[in-house]
């Protein structure tokens, strides 16, 4: 959708990157972004990511200790990974390292060819996830996705065989400054203050590199130059971590999931979490998305190119100018979209109490699929929000005799 709004300065209509641009120019990006979010229906698309992504876990976890159980032991793997989850909600920390668990009992004493066959049939599990991802980075850059069945699996794949490898290093990062506190156990406490510090800064900038790659070849365009993907990158991560850390204090203190859903609490705060970690992600997409609107210039990698012939629909259009017709993947929305979150908003309040929230969110994100022509992703949801909402029903009190 192009938003017509005041007409930016000249030197923001030609900016060649968003540090050229005016707190102006800014101020209108970020507020048209918010906009987008909510007409683009994000909460809905960070819904459907949330639950491919809780079914991505477990093999994505079956991944990352099959390749570096090669290189240490059961328990080194284990603590490691676990490390990484600290910074999550305790109950979602607990049920991914349950997880961990079982998937280091049923991989221990693969080797060879046939560790190469469980390895292949872990990632395949983890497409899934990746596959939701590229479709709402799809509709956040208004995109129409047209590239095949084998191209498009194949960069799902690609992108969850990225993701293990972040893994891994995000894991290796995290041993690595573990051994370094363990070997200076007598430092003064700012010295081991700053290692942990340095850590956090590391784990922070692997995460901004993954979501500026996945915004860099997720969406169905020609790719963006680096400076017009790095803005929603670090806001994006920086926002997440801020997120995370204010959900964990709010479920450690407030919140009271455990009267509500019982022993489903830890999956219900877990796919929360993950909910509310893709939300801040199409969000950053949404961001860049807008940057590249704010500006004429060629945001595209190559050769300048005219506008109409760059391959991608923000960078084929700007602010208060028209839409370019010659652009070869014009976004289309489905009739009927927009209305889709003020009535997933009724339905929040009014059966959200009785079903709860999350069986409230999957239903309405499976609606919104099927509106959307995507039946088999509406199915699941739906199927997933009513077993949600039975298994957590309130118990009826027992009849008068």
């Amino acid at each position: 959708m192009t938003t017509t709004l005041a007409q930016p300065a000249a030197s923001d209509g030609a900016a060649d990157s968003p540090l050229a641009m005016s707190r102006g120019a800014w101020w209108q990006v970020m507020k048209r972004a918010w906009a987008e979010s909510s007409d683009d229906n994000i909460g809905l698309i960070a819904a459907g990511i949330a639950f491919y992504g809780f079914t991505t876990i477990v093999p994505l976890l079956a991944s990352i200790v099959l390749i570096y159980g090669l290189v240490a032991d059961t328990g080194t793997v284990v603590a490691n990974i676990r490390a990484l989850f600290g910074v999550l909600p305790d109950d979602a920390a607990r049920l991914i390292g349950d997880q961990l668990a079982t998937v280091v009992g049923t991989s221990e004493g693969k080797k060879g060819f046939g560790l190469v066959i469980a390895l292949g049939i872990a990632l395949y599990g983890g497409t899934k996830g990746a596959s939701s991802v590229i479709t709402g980075l799809n509709i956040a850059y208004e995109q129409r996705e047209t590239r095949g069945f084998i191209a498009l699996n194949l960069l799902a794949f690609g992108i969850t065989a990225g993701a293990v490898v972040l893994g891994l290093t995000a894991a290796l990062s995290t041993a690595a400054f573990a051994l370094l506190d363990a070997l200076i156990p007598g430092a003064p406490a700012i010295v081991l203050t700053a290692i942990r510090l340095s850590s956090y800064a590391v784990l922070a900038l692997i995460a901004m590199t993954a979501a500026a790659c996945l915004y860099r070849f997720g969406p169905n365009r020609e790719k963006a130059k680096w400076a017009w993907l790095t803005p929603g990158s670090v806001a994006a991560t920086l926002v997440w971590l801020a997120a995370t850390l204010a959900f964990g204090f709010y479920v450690s203190r407030f919140g009271n999931y455990g009267a509500t859903y019982g022993s489903l609490s830890a999956v219900i705060v877990l796919l929360t979490w993950l909910w509310l970690s893709a939300y801040v992600f199409l969000l950053g997409a949404e961001l860049n998305s807008e940057l590249e609107r704010q500006t004429a210039a060629d945001t595209t990698t190559g050769p300048d190119r005219p506008m109409g012939q760059r391959g991608a629909v923000v960078a084929d259009t700007v602010v208060d100018g028209p839409a370019i017709a010659a652009a070869p993947t014009p976004a289309t929305k489905p009739a009927g979209l927009r209305a889709t979150s003020g009535q997933v908003a009724v339905a929040t309040r009014l059966i959200g109490p009785r079903i709860g929230v999350p069986a409230t969110m999957l239903t309405a994100g499976g609606l919104g699929a099927l509106r959307r022509g995507s039946a088999r992703n509406g199915v699941l949801l739906l199927t997933a929000g009513a077993i949600l909402a039975w298994t957590t029903r309130p118990a009826r009190p027992p009849r008068d005799a």
